[in-house]
């Protein structure tokens, strides 16, 4: 009932949950912690986050929590669809610096897990799309920190020129990987 596949990046995983179809519509069990524990993702998921985009070309991140507050995720779109992207920053792992993407839509029904240790963000590809996602620790504002959603050493290939991105102030004004702390070791 549950199809879970690691990306280029082991440590993230893209899960999908079966879904039945009927004249009626769709029905699928998109979160049941015994099938997670099954099929190796054993997290405990404390809050649920949601955000809607008017607009196609929002990007919102690239977001992450610093220890002890250190969050997973496990995201999905509820209308409309993202590229999703996971940006590893454990130092001690060899795809450090390196970042994983995938399209996320309500029509695929795929999920992204986003473990602790990563910067995470979202580039929105349809207007008026929204996005669900669980976490594993409470958000914490003096934990909060951000990496520069255009850092050239990272090259990410967002679907938007940098011109048309709409993002928020803070967003605009996150280090680079170079001048990042070991947050992450």
């Amino acid at each position: 009932m549950l199809n879970v596949v690691p990306t280029a990046i082991e440590a993230v995983k893209i899960i999908t949950p079966k879904s039945f179809g009927d004249s009626r519509g769709v029905f699928s069990e998109t979160y049941n912690q015994n099938r997670f524990f099954e099929n190796g993702v054993a997290l405990n998921f404390v809050q649920d986050n949601q955000a809607s985009s008017k607009e196609a070309g929002t990007i919102r991140g690239l977001h992450f929590q610093i220890p002890p507050t250190a969050q997973a995720k496990l995201l999905r779109v509820l209308s409309g669809s993202v590229l999703d992207v996971a940006v590893d920053l454990r130092r001690s792992s060899p795809t450090f610096g390196k970042w994983v993407a995938e399209t996320l839509s309500a029509e695929n029904g795929k999920q992204i897990l986003v473990p602790a240790g990563f910067a995470h963000g979202y580039c929105t590809l349809e207007p008026d799309t929204v996005v669900l996602y669980k976490v594993t620790d409470y958000w914490s504002p003096k934990d909060e920190r951000g990496l520069a959603w255009d850092d050239p050493d990272l090259a990410i290939d967002w679907p938007v020129p940098r011109e048309k991105a709409l993002l928020a102030e803070k967003d605009t004004r996150w280090s680079k990987l170079s001048a990042l702390p070991p947050f992450f070791d």
